[in-house]
């Protein structure tokens, strides 16, 4: 595990908060610290950071769907806090302890919830990969907000008239269907996917 300090964590966590990582502003963050190596090894470090802040619930096979989702939404709204982070959790293979701690806890839930090990191992990578690529997907989104990239962004009506708009012969189920299409509010995707993924693994 690294020796990373806490407000050093803290303020590169906080540097992400406000934008995402480039290789000039890890420079910057580099001279806080001399042990790490390049921005895999930050990466890795912030999200640890991050993990720290999660508490796995207490294996209960009665509530094993509850409690993933529970760890997931934990932390989706980590990585929201700090758009710059998720971006970080791809393609990472974690090795620090607080990263590990909540692996750990994600696949004693599993278990205990009689999911087959290889199976729950799958599961916990692909959760986590879904809600790191859920998060970057919104922090892309709000960037380009910001920058009122108006030719990419359009809000739920001008896309539901985009698509009604379309040639119907070519496109009978989008034009029929538009309403569904761009449906839902909030966090509702992200949670009818959780569930979807999570009550998959009750037949594995």
């Amino acid at each position: 595990m690294h020796a990373f300090g806490g407000r050093q964590q803290a303020a590169a966590v906080e540097c992400l908060g406000r934008r995402d990582v480039d290789r000039p502003r890890l420079h910057r963050l580099g001279r806080l610290y001399a042990h790490v190596v390049n921005k895999a090894d930050l990466d890795e470090l912030l999200i640890a950071r991050l993990c720290a802040e999660l508490v796995p619930p207490e294996p209960d096979p009665a509530a094993w769907r509850a409690q993933v989702r529970s760890v997931c939404t934990q932390l989706r709204d980590q990585y929201l806090k700090y758009p710059g982070i998720s971006r970080a959790a791809l393609a990472m293979a974690p090795t620090d302890l607080e990263t590990l701690r909540v692996s750990e806890g994600m696949l004693a839930i599993l278990i205990a919830g009689g999911v087959a090990p290889q199976a729950a191992a799958w599961a916990i990578d692909a959760l986590l990969l879904y809600v790191a690529a859920y998060c970057l997907e919104i922090s892309i989104l709000n960037q380009r907000k910001v920058h009122n990239e108006a030719d990419w962004v359009v809000d739920t009506a001008e896309l539901q008239r985009r698509l009604t708009a379309l040639p119907v012969g070519a496109f009978p189920h989008t034009t029929r269907y538009a309403t569904e299409l761009t449906a839902g509010a909030g966090h509702d995707r992200f949670d009818f996917t959780l569930a979807l993924m999570i009550d998959g693994l009750a037949h594995r």
